[in-house]
């Protein structure tokens, strides 16, 4: 597939693997704050495609040119106190630091794969590696479905989307690829409405029976998705 027909969705629109995982709880930290754990919204497109990476057993076994499109929805959030055991600048341990954490619970991300959803499928259902969402405990619950979906536009409402000039909702710096030593990430700017009123179109989306945008993301793979 050539990258302009990636871009473009097809007169006759695309057969997808609608995946949704559900989480009691969640927590995805915001790294430009420091010194304490601020959530985002939304987990960001770098965590969702080290999700997948991991059922796949690593990035070596993912197709450098994967993409996918994402809707996050939460039931409500709250504040807990947790012990961090932070390390120092040469990786020794310090002194462990208690702190505030921000949480989202009822977590439900869904996300739409358009290229081998039946591949997809199989990595889903027996994953090399567990599943899961922002910290290594919150492990997550698992839907699948195969859908059609319409070549035309969505409404943003859910979706996590690309920023593009007068897109609602609120604008977030995210992770879009990390690099595989970590020593460099790719940040994107991306429009995400958390009560998910937004009905909007999404500009070159798909869209599900019920409207709802499916907005392919930018590269998450370590090769493709770190641009200069």
């Amino acid at each position: 597939m050539t990258a302009e027909e990636a871009e473009a969705p097809s007169a006759a629109g695309r057969t997808a693997l609608e995946v949704t995982f559900t989480a009691p709880v969640v927590s995805f930290r915001n790294p430009l704050y420091a010194g304490v754990q601020v959530s985002l919204p939304c987990p960001p497109p770098a965590t969702v495609g080290g999700a997948l990476a991991a059922a796949a057993g690593g990035w070596a076994q993912v197709d450098p040119g994967l993409r996918f499109a994402m809707a996050f929805r939460a039931g409500g959030k709250g504040m807990d106190y947790e012990t961090y055991h932070p390390l120092d600048g040469s990786g020794k341990r310090t002194s462990p630091t208690p702190r505030n954490r921000e949480f989202l619970t009822d977590a439900r991300l869904t996300i739409w794969l358009v290229d081998e959803p039946e591949l997809w499928r199989r990595r889903l259902r027996r994953p090399v590696w567990p599943l899961r969402l922002g910290r290594s405990q919150d492990l997550v619950g698992l839907e699948m479905h195969q859908v059609s979906l319409r070549a035309a536009p969505g409404s943003q409402r859910h979706a996590v989307v690309p920023d593009e000039r007068g897109a609602p909702g609120t604008l977030l710096r995210l992770p879009t690829a990390v690099a595989h030593g970590r020593g460099r990430t790719q940040w994107d700017a991306y429009r995400f409405d958390s009560s998910g009123r937004a009905e909007r179109p999404v500009t070159d989306s798909l869209s599900t029976d019920d409207g709802q945008a499916v907005a392919l993301l930018p590269c998450t793979h370590p090769d493709t998705g770190l641009r200069s």
